[in-house]
């Protein structure tokens, strides 16, 4: 299935400079695949013009085109004033093209406030779904795990948690083809009397599902690949999606200097080098760069503001990925599904 991904090229601490060489590599990787650019055309153009690309007619034809919007959000920016006074953002435009149906998909680096206001306001949340959830995935011993929420909402109630549950699985099932994924409640312990009342009644509410629960996990269970799914509130997602970057860094950084000390450690990370470079695949943050917006009806993927070309690409390929899965089409029929059979069961009905 060909899509069509319509980037704000204007978003993220760098802009331009990134989000268009990582469209051009994923244009060159998938030639069936579109892409708009969106934002101001001037600067869009001045940028093609250095990787020398024509986007009249060049080297893409019609799978690549500029799309104009004059203004763009600042990533310090209120949503709320973003979302009243920018109307003609490349943001907000992007999300109209996915509203539209021009385009199968959209990815910005630009301000999470922002975005996540602006899509949910545009697209809607689809019915059943009272708040969207921020999903993302994270590397694990052995292989990765989907978590949710990672920011999107701080103050969550158990219902909500059951929700991005739902959401959580349908994601993996349809990108892993796992068809029962697990799905792991975060907690300060593994044991059914730990954590507060929210936690507690999502935990008898996720038991009470259909989902394959696996029972509440410790952060520590994130990183052994426990379950397929860890779900938590937006606080504790961000904070320890925040923290695994950072150990990341510093990992990579203590590395950096222990080899660096003098001659024979120059000479062993030389003869290491191998080694090293698989360690830093591994661990690399930006291979899993690409938040997932789950809940709205169309799909929105959310790159780190600070991006390179690499992150800002892998972001792109996970908007691909869910647009030809159907993602939010996925999402809003495993909610009815679940929504019928619960009123069915409130009202006696086998």
């Amino acid at each position: 299935m060909d899509v069509t991904l319509a980037i704000d090229a204007m978003g993220g601490d760098h802009g331009t400079a990134v989000t268009i060489p990582a469209a051009v590599e994923y244009l060159k990787q998938f030639p069936g695949d579109s892409i708009i650019l969106v934002g101001q055309a001037d600067v869009i153009e001045a940028e093609l013009r250095t990787l020398r690309i024509d986007a009249a007619g060049g080297q893409f034809g019609a799978r690549l085109r500029v799309h104009a919007a004059a203004e763009v959000v600042g990533m310090d920016e209120q949503p709320q004033s973003a979302l009243r006074g920018k109307k003609d953002s490349s943001m907000r435009v992007a999300i109209n093209l996915v509203k539209s149906g021009e385009a199968s998909a959209c990815v910005s680096a630009g301000n999470t406030g922002a975005l996540m206001a602006t899509a949910r306001y545009v697209l809607k949340t689809i019915p059943g779904i009272d708040r969207p959830a921020i999903a993302s995935y994270m590397p694990t011993k052995n292989g990765q795990v989907c978590m949710l929420d990672l920011g999107a909402n701080t103050d969550c109630t158990a219902e909500h948690l059951l929700q991005f549950a739902m959401m959580g699985s349908t994601l993996v099932t349809a990108l892993e083809h796992k068809p029962r994924p697990t799905v792991g409640l975060l907690n300060i312990g593994s044991e059914d009397i730990k954590g507060n009342e929210v936690v507690k009644q999502a935990a008898a509410l996720l038991r009470a599902s259909d989902l394959n629960f696996y029972g509440n996990v410790e952060g520590n269970d994130i990183f052994k690949g426990t379950t397929d799914v860890v779900v938590c509130d937006g606080f504790v997602g961000n904070v320890a999606l925040k923290t695994t970057e950072g150990l990341a860094q510093m990992l990579g950084g203590f590395l950096r200097e222990e080899f660096s000390r003098n001659m024979f450690t120059k000479f062993a990370g030389l003869v290491a080098m191998p080694v090293l470079k698989a360690f830093k695949r591994r661990v690399d943050h930006r291979r899993y760069n690409g938040a997932s917006f789950l809940g709205l009806r169309g799909i929105v993927v959310k790159s780190h503001g600070s991006a390179d070309v690499l992150a800002f690409r892998c972001a792109i390929d996970r908007a691909a990925e869910e647009a030809r899965e159907n993602m939010w089409q996925h999402i809003s029929e495993h909610i009815e599904k679940w929504h019928t059979e619960r009123q069915n069961t409130e009202q006696g009905v086998v």
